[in-house]
């Protein structure tokens, strides 16, 4: 058996930034909005959307994978899937989830644990008819997680939803849409020198208030 490689020896120090106590007392959204105009803003970051989605199956096993924030303020956190995919199903089973955005360029992460639920059929009507025509025939052409003889059947099924929709837009598949995550804690993470990195986590009260505290690295 080829003996395993050590790759103990790979780190980086961390230096860029800094997340004062100043921090506890802002409004988490603000501060999200902050972090992530400025990581869209940074050449560097090619998806400062993109984020990974960690639920629980009905066997108790976690998946991680990552998706793209299309919306976010204070109501939440929202993504688009097919409803049927393995995702889907384990949020049916297990709606509270974990979303993770790690910018390795600005050395800063934000982690929120919410609960996911379907957005309006509406919202998902407007935002699916705001994609372009090979997303949306991709949606439809897929059946997401499901177990397929070949690559080439995939295509074929796309050829065949392109000779239909050559001079008109298809509907929303029902079984794909959008879901918001409302946020129950949000946590800022800057990293520091010698690990001692900076780490601010809110969380909601009971009376809706958000309650700010520093945690050890």
């Amino acid at each position: 058996m080829k003996k395993n490689e050590n790759i103990g020896h790979l780190r980086k120090s961390y230096e860029q930034g800094v997340l004062s106590d100043n921090a506890l007392q802002e409004d988490p959204f603000v501060l999200f909005d902050l972090w992530f105009k400025r990581a869209d803003a940074e050449e560097r970051i090619e998806e400062a959307n993109a984020m990974t989605l960690a639920t629980l199956d009905e066997q108790g096993y976690p998946k991680a994978r990552v998706v793209l924030l299309k919306q976010y303020g204070a109501e939440g956190f929202v993504f688009y899937t097919n409803y049927n995919s393995q995702k889907g199903k384990a949020i049916a089973h297990h709606p509270q989830v974990s979303l993770s955005f790690f910018w390795p360029a600005l050395e800063q992460q934000i982690i929120i644990r919410g609960k996911a639920s379907r957005i309006a059929a509406e919202a998902s009507d407007a935002y699916f008819n705001s994609r372009p025509l090979g997303s949306q025939l991709g949606a439809i052409a897929s059946s997401q997680s499901q177990m397929i003889s070949s690559r080439e059947q995939l295509e074929e099924r796309l050829a065949e939803l392109q000779q239909r929709y050559t001079d008109t837009f298809p509907q929303r598949p029902a079984h794909w849409g959008g879901y918001n995550v409302v946020p129950h804690s949000i946590e800022f993470w800057q990293g520091r020198p010698n690990r001692l990195h900076d780490r601010i986590e809110f969380i909601k009260t009971p009376n809706g208030q958000w309650l700010g505290s520093r945690l050890a690295p």
